[in-house]
């Protein structure tokens, strides 16, 4: 054998096992997976609770004896819209994350699910319920929106933050990882 071809084959495994390790050191810590995929959907907990909806409402609160509390009058809807930006930026971290096996592809899906569910909610129904909320609009209106969530999403979202929340359990007991479940 030549040595140019020795050298070319010699070449060719210190790249590939280059390539390899370059990959590997790529993908993320089971530390940093979970915290991309598992505890940043902590922001969204309360999602379709009366927890959020006094939350905005709080924002656009005003007290006569308090000059500080004078508000601008979006206080509310920068809240919102300023959470869906968080919402938007934390989906696509979990989107670019590699997954490897089953479980973490597992995990992977149903954080997805559940930020592609719960954006369109904050971009419509809570966004309308912010703008009422920074207009004053009347406890009826709001609580009609309130409600209409409640209806159409709260059921769906506590299966799909519960499956998640099962599924990390197992994730971060198998990988030894801390976690204070409080919630």
């Amino acid at each position: 054998m030549s040595k140019l071809h020795f050298s070319v084959k010699k070449t060719l495994l210190l790249f590939s096992v280059m390539s390899i390790l370059l990959l590997s050191s790529c993908a993320e810590t089971p530390e940093k997976f979970f915290d991309i995929t598992i505890l940043n959907t902590n922001v969204i907990n309360d999602f379709a609770s009366p927890d959020l909806a006094r939350h905005i409402d709080d924002e656009a609160k005003e007290y006569p004896n308090i000059p500080s509390s004078k508000k601008k009058g979006d206080e509310a809807t920068t809240t919102v819209k300023n959470k869906i930006l968080y919402l938007e930026q934390s989906l696509e971290k979990v989107k670019k994350l590699s997954a490897s096996g089953d479980e973490q592809k597992e995990i992977k899906a149903l954080s997805v699910a559940l930020y592609e569910m719960t954006i369109p909610v904050y971009k419509n129904e809570y966004l309308a319920y912010a703008k009422l909320c920074d207009q004053k609009g009347s406890q009826e209106s709001k609580d009609a929106i309130i409600k209409d969530i409640d209806q159409k999403y709260a059921a769906a979202f506590e299966q799909k933050y519960t499956a998640l929340m099962e599924k990390g359990k197992a994730y971060a007991s198998e990988n030894n990882i801390q976690v204070n479940w409080g919630r």
